[in-house]
């Protein structure tokens, strides 16, 4: 039977009655778009971040472009931010007329090198992008203590962090707003796509409001400032609610996951060899995906496939300052030389709360058979 590094099916064969019941609640509501599931999921996401507000939209990308936005980022400006992000973190930049501009990140935590951050700024710098990748948060302090002798804004980008804690705060509540995505495979999931963004700003969330209904406020055709049609979806809305109440039990399942792994595999890692995933401290891990490093990465993946039919994923093989989407911001090969040795070292293994144990013995086993006959 093949082996995949996410599965919904076992989730919702254990959730599917609050899932159907969700969608049959809406479907009963008589309201099918900015109705009572999203005004009680917004109340309750925010509840749960100990913020004052949260906007619902369609997707991740949109929750960071409108972010943006509502922080007043537009045509001119910079955003300093990493590579070694799905490309929707630079799309949302991009798409407001802003510049991305790249640092380079940590190897030891694939995270963004806040010691590179202060050199990259100039005079068009309007915010900085600190990607809480994998499933802990970039180090904030350092970040913060910048944006504030800089006059800068700071959105974090939570879209695998949801529920990541750094000393003690929840990803989300440290910038001056914060975007998640709610694609299924998220920590926090729908069955589609969604987003959010997160502030205590009272005039952000204003703005986002705003933003996200085609730039109109509650009089429908009277457009104060041009926006988009960018609204979370009822249905997905009331699934989020039921699903935001385990958030924490899906938390501490993937915590359990990561430990087998670290168990069962520790005894592997080595210079030059097998690296596991390290937790920073004040930091505590939601492991969105379970990423390792290998220099043989192609090999062991390819021979997984073939001989175990185990298909592994890479979480990204492609910076996004080396695709050809991204040519004209001028960065070349080397340019950001810890990113780019990282994107031919690391790989993801199955990880999400429901991994039967089985299948994910069957992965170290044959994990441990082939790093055996390299």
């Amino acid at each position: 039977m093949p082996t995949y590094v996410w599965d919904y099916l076992p989730e919702y064969e254990k959730e599917k009655s609050d899932i159907l019941g969700a969608v049959e609640k809406v479907f009963a509501s008589g309201q099918l778009v900015l109705g009572r599931s999203l005004k009680g999921f917004e109340e309750e996401f925010a509840a749960y971040h100990g913020v004052g507000h949260a906007t619902g939209v369609d997707n991740g990308t949109n929750a960071l472009k409108l972010a943006l936005e509502a922080l007043g980022v537009g045509p001119g400006d910079e955003v300093i931010t990493v590579s070694n992000t799905a490309a929707p973190t630079v799309l949302a930049i991009t798409s407001t007329g802003a510049t991305p501009v790249f640092v380079d990140i940590r190897e030891k935590d694939f995270l963004i090198d806040t010691d590179q951050v202060e050199a990259a700024i100039t005079p068009r710098t309007k915010a900085l992008l600190p990607v809480h990748l994998y499933g802990q948060c970039a180090d904030m302090e350092p970040l913060l203590q910048i944006a504030a002798e800089h006059g800068l804004k700071v959105l974090e980008d939570c879209a695998q962090s949801h529920g990541a804690r750094h000393h003690g705060s929840l990803a989300g509540t440290l910038g001056d707003a914060a975007a998640f995505s709610f694609y299924p495979t998220k920590v926090l999931g729908a069955y589609g796509d969604g987003g959010a963004v997160i502030t205590s700003d009272e005039e952000i969330d204003r703005s986002m409001r705003q933003l996200r209904y085609y730039g109109m406020d509650k009089v429908y055709y009277v457009v104060r400032t041009p926006g988009h049609n960018s609204r979370l979806d009822e249905v997905q809305a009331e699934i989020l609610r039921t699903k935001l109440r385990r958030l924490d039990e899906y938390v501490a399942g993937r915590n359990l996951v990561a430990r087998r792994y670290e168990e069962a595999l520790g005894d592997l890692v080595a210079p030059g060899g097998l690296q596991l995933p390290t937790t920073n401290e004040g930091n505590t891990h939601v492991y969105y995906v379970y990423v390792v490093r290998h220099p043989k990465r192609d090999e062991i993946i390819e021979r997984l496939k073939a001989e175990y039919d185990i298909s592994l994923n890479i979480s990204y093989p492609w910076p996004c300052h080396t695709m050809t989407g991204f040519e004209y911001l001028g960065y070349g090969k080397g340019s950001l030389p810890v990113t780019e040795k990282l994107a031919l070292e690391i790989f993801s293994l199955p990880m999400y709360p429901s991994l039967p144990e089985s299948v994910q013995e069957r992965t170290i086993s044959a994990l441990r058979e082939v790093l055996a006959s390299l």
